[in-house]
């Protein structure tokens, strides 16, 4: 069934029922939860916005750990929405006994949460590239740090590694080795996100999959009902007809055999 049949659906009883009266209002907590799921995914596009506009910058001059910080926060919090999120529109998808207009809104909350994760899941891909590559730069560049370009015993190496020693004291080496073992964690924990939100995308999915099923089946059913309606009037109308026709030739035999009966008595009474 088509979202514009699902819509279809949502306005034909509103014509038919007073919204004053309880027994036709969509049950309040139906209402309540998939209200409070649209504004979390409202929220939620936002954060995507953000996000994408502080990871551009990473890699870049203007790549700093106030903006890794940024980013780490945005997917955080975004990844926690989004399986907050991903289990309010499990349980509204499960929700029993829905009018079309609740079956248009579990329809319209699974696809605005499908493509956000979506988006959100591409932003968290492009966020994991530039921190492989940047923690790969940083590893390679303080291994060139900590090893001298020559054997060892060559005096040439001695001196570059102690030229070296000079500009970088061993604290700054510590220093970027923490920075570099953050950024490595922060790798582990963006892709731990990314496998975690792909599980709940297939959830969702199966869930809308066999919704949509559901749908079909229910769409089938009401096009059998209405042809078999049209079918049963016809036939109706026919079996009328007939009886209207039997009863007009029971009338004509019966005038017949009344005027026969009178002929018959008036011979007898002449004779």
């Amino acid at each position: 069934m088509s979202f514009d049949q699902l819509s279809s659906l949502e306005s034909q009883p509103t014509t038919m029922r007073r919204e004053d009266d309880p027994q036709y209002s969509d049950d309040p907590e139906f209402q309540r939860l998939s209200q409070e799921l649209m504004t979390k995914l409202f929220s939620l596009t936002g954060n995507i916005s953000r996000l994408t506009n502080e990871i551009a910058l990473l890699g870049t001059k203007r790549d700093t750990e106030r903006v890794r910080e940024r980013v780490h926060d945005l997917l955080e919090e975004s990844k926690d929405t989004f399986k907050d999120v991903g289990e309010g529109v499990k349980k509204i998808q499960s929700w029993e006994d829905v009018s079309p207009s609740q079956k248009y809104t579990q329809q319209k909350l699974a696809r605005e949460f499908q493509n956000n994760l979506s988006e959100f899941q591409n932003v968290q891909r492009q966020a994991l590239e530039k921190q492989r590559t940047s923690a790969s730069a940083a590893r390679s560049a303080l291994d060139e740090q900590q090893s001298p370009s020559a054997e060892g015993g060559n005096q040439f190496g001695q001196q570059q590694q102690q030229e070296q020693l000079r500009l970088a004291s061993q604290d700054e080496v510590d220093f970027q080795d923490s920075l570099i073992v953050e950024r490595e964690a922060e790798i582990r924990n963006i892709e731990q996100g990314v496998t975690e939100l792909n599980e709940l995308f297939r959830d969702v999915a199966h869930i809308v999959t066999e919704q949509g099923e559901t749908l079909d089946t229910i769409a089938n059913n009401v096009e059998n009902t209405r042809t078999d309606t049209r079918g049963a009037d016809l036939e109706l109308r026919s079996a009328a007809r007939y009886q209207r026709n039997a009863r007009s030739k029971a009338c004509c035999l019966l005038l017949i055999l009344a005027v026969i009966l009178t002929i018959i008595i008036l011979a007898a009474v002449v004779g």
